[in-house]
């Protein structure tokens, strides 16, 4: 979260910027607001028959825990965008098909600041099981079949959420 007794107003440099609701500041001295909105962010359940494919965060937050391919959305791109890049840049796989799924809130600390995140969930039914290498902040990569997945295993509330959405209708 945003500590508003730290904040300098980006458009006079004072500081002068005071919180007015969860997500506007205001500037008392040139009267600028800001609006400190959620980052956008994609994640992608890649699967192949009853498996899906599990990523091991290898940093924090959620350093060792499960966790499905994806990341934050990049300026001037689209959700399917991120998702394509995500997935090229984590597996070494490239896929330009996906199939949104929904959506859902979630909070991402990193190094002690929390951010809002809106994470968009997609997901790509595979029809064969390519070899994969994790790369970029992925560990590892496993294939957990539907029965062995334990929701308590994902690092962010946002996948556990879009894990169960994904285990009730496969």
């Amino acid at each position: 979260m945003i500590n508003s007794y730290s904040l300098f107003c980006p458009q006079c440099g004072k500081q002068y910027l005071s919180r007015a609701s969860n997500k506007q500041f205001t500037c008392s001295a040139c009267d600028f607001t800001y609006f400190h909105n959620p980052a956008a962010a994609v994640m992608v359940a890649l699967s192949y028959k009853d498996e899906l494919l599990i990523a091991i965060r290898s940093r924090n937050p959620g350093l060792g825990l499960w966790d499905l391919p994806g990341g934050f959305v990049d300026p001037d791109e689209s959700l399917e965008q991120a998702a394509i890049r995500e997935i090229q840049e984590e597996l070494n796989l490239t896929l330009t098909d996906f199939t949104y799924q929904g959506s859902f809130s979630n909070t991402y600390c990193y190094k002690n600041i929390e951010y809002k995140t809106c994470d968009s969930f997609f997901s790509h039914q595979l029809t064969h099981k390519p070899k994969l290498v994790a790369q970029d902040d992925v560990a590892e990569i496993m294939w957990v079949k539907k029965c062995d997945i334990k929701l308590e295993h994902f690092a962010f509330l946002s996948t556990k959420r879009a894990v169960k959405l994904w285990l009730n209708n496969h």
